[in-house]
């Protein structure tokens, strides 16, 4: 059978294309699916740990996990819960100043050793603020720092070179969007709030039109 990673596009049939497109949607899917099973206590405890801020739950994260940390921060204002993503590139050059004691810090890093992030977790600690760490490695420097570790683990086999955070990154959204709607729940947070905080775009036309009706 045919390496299709190692053929270039001049190589690659329209019908190889295609293959590789199907077989790379399968097996994000695949270890998408397979993160229920990694929902455990700590994911309850993170749930309740959220509910419960006083302040906003920022969000950090660097590279791919920037992407995802900053979705998360956004779905969690959509579901209720105040949310911001603060750059923890920026949090040396004065913006960890918005971090307070009333806060929950949410830092993403799959190997939990992403210098600028781990800076950020030990302000938020020292400024009384909790910290969750959503990593792969719980014994690393960003796990040591946490209030609470929320181990997420895609297979190596998801990312091009087991590198490139395609599939691993869809599995941390995945955990992020499980969270979302779970605190939504939890809050009790109606359509009509949400609308609320949505007037703009289709979706607020859509709200509009349904508190019309």
């Amino acid at each position: 059978m045919t390496d299709r990673t190692q053929l270039t596009g001049e190589e690659m049939t329209p019908e190889e294309i295609m293959q590789t497109a199907r077989d790379t949607i399968e097996r994000e899917s695949a270890a998408v699916a397979a993160l229920s099973e990694q929902i455990g206590p700590d994911f309850v405890a993170a749930a309740w740990m959220l509910l419960s801020c006083q302040g906003h739950v920022l969000v950090a994260g660097s590279g791919t996990s920037h992407a995802v940390g900053a979705r998360l921060a956004h779905l969690l204002s959509c579901c209720g819960t105040p949310a911001l993503f603060i750059h923890p590139g920026d949090s040396q050059h004065g913006l960890s100043g918005a971090v307070t004691e009333r806060d929950v810090l949410i830092a993403l890093s799959k190997g939990g050793e992403t210098t600028e992030v781990n800076f950020l977790a030990g302000i938020a600690r020292q400024r009384g603020a909790r910290v969750i760490a959503l990593t792969e490695k719980p014994d690393s420097t960003l796990g040591r720092q946490a209030d609470l570790i929320l181990k997420v683990t895609a297979p190596p086999t998801v990312d091009p070179y087991g590198m490139i955070a395609t599939g691993s990154s869809l599995v941390n959204c995945a955990l992020g969007d499980a969270l979302c709607v779970v605190l939504l729940q939890m809050r009790g947070y109606t359509r009509e709030q949400f609308g609320a905080t949505h007037p703009g775009g289709a979706v607020g036309i859509r709200v509009a039109k349904e508190a019309g009706s």
